[in-house]
């Protein structure tokens, strides 16, 4: 079941429904756009599903429309800013474009972004970075209700905690890590949960610390009231990982670290610290650029394993994803479009969408 929705006609829906929240139209059309190629670049866990979220969030005034973000620090190639509890998607963009201009000058720039809600995909602000020609990385920590298990604990102490590099290739596409550092986000959980599939073993423990293949665990509250996690990728590897974007993203930034009983409170704040490097100003280019391409052929002459038609290097499904969503349009579920039109009723859009 569900629906197949344009993109295009997407944006507007999700445009009125931020709108109708309280925000600019042009920050409606920021957030809208965002929110939309999430889904187009298959990762419909940070996609149109998250409007439900946001307007809680705003109503209960955990994200205020309209914010921009502050400096706080402007030292050089050191920036420092402060979120502001805006969305995600539109400080995040200030603060890059702060900083990509501040790399460009200097041939480097460490940005620390505090008090962001939710960020969304941080792939996105790789994208603009490889676009100036700059390599990026990025450590984020959420602070939300905690969700993710520590290696070898019973219950959910911190969040998906993302971590992000990208790196920019001549004359090709350019190389996009963006990873969740628990197995599988947050919300593909939720995706699933309304779709009413179950989960690959090793994702997720229940609210006893039994593994468990439901992914209601961790969208809502078990017969108990209390919740499952999910667990790291990589076992300690990827827990030391996550403990590394929560130190550096939070703490580092000054955003926060969580260290409470969870709430249920709906807001989402994200704090990111920031590394940009202009690899031309390092005095290796020509073997950088030689060196990265040669590297990335000779991974793509591994003959393909079973069950693969080639190798792909990280960016590739996105892209490959985005030519065909919207060709074909985007797929969404009964349950998430229901939610996403009980969202916009609640800033008075009953009759907005069919």
């Amino acid at each position: 079941m569900g629906r197949v929705v344009d993109a295009g006609e997407l944006r507007t829906q999700v445009f009125e429904i931020i709108r109708a929240a309280g925000s600019s139209a042009e920050e409606a059309a920021i957030v809208a756009g965002n929110l939309v190629l999430a889904n187009l670049s298959g990762h419909d866990s940070h996609g149109v599903g998250m409007v439900p979220r946001y307007v809680d969030a705003v109503l209960e005034g955990g994200l205020k429309p309209n914010s921009a973000a502050k400096v706080n620090v402007d030292a050089g190639s050191l920036l420092a800013l402060d979120g502001q509890r805006g969305y995600g998607q539109v400080v995040g963009e200030q603060a890059m474009r702060l900083a990509i201009a501040r790399a460009k000058e200097t041939g480097n720039c460490t940005m620390a972004l505090s008090n962001a809600h939710h960020l969304g995909r941080i792939g996105h602000f790789a994208e603009m970075a490889v676009a100036e020609g700059l390599v990026a990385i990025h450590f984020v920590n959420v602070l939300s209700r905690p969700v993710v298990a520590p290696f070898g604990g019973g219950d959910g102490r911190f969040g998906t905690n993302p971590f992000c590099a990208g790196i920019p290739l001549k004359g090709q596409p350019p190389f996009i890590l963006d990873f969740a550092t628990s197995r599988v986000a947050q919300g593909k959980m939720r995706v699933a949960y309304n779709e009413g599939r179950t989960v690959e073993e090793g994702y997720l423990i229940d609210e006893t610390g039994h593994p468990t293949t439901n992914p209601g665990v961790v969208v809502v509250p078990q017969a108990n009231g209390l919740f499952g996690a999910l667990m790291t990728f990589g076992e300690h590897k990827g827990y030391g990982m996550a403990v590394a974007c929560e130190l550096l993203g939070g703490a580092l930034t000054g955003s926060g670290t969580w260290h409470r009983p969870p709430d249920t409170a709906r807001t989402v704040i994200n704090g990111m610290f920031t590394l940009l490097v202009d690899p031309g100003r390092l005095g290796t280019r020509e073997s950088f650029e030689s060196e990265a391409l040669a590297f990335l052929e000779w991974l793509r002459r591994s003959p393909p394993a079973p069950g693969f038609d080639h190798v792909r290097i990280a960016g590739e499904p996105e892209r490959e994803a985005r030519t065909k969503r919207e060709r074909e349009g985007i797929a969404i579920d009964d349950t998430t479009w229901g939610e996403i039109v009980a969202a916009a009723a609640k800033v008075g859009l009953k009759a907005s969408l069919t």
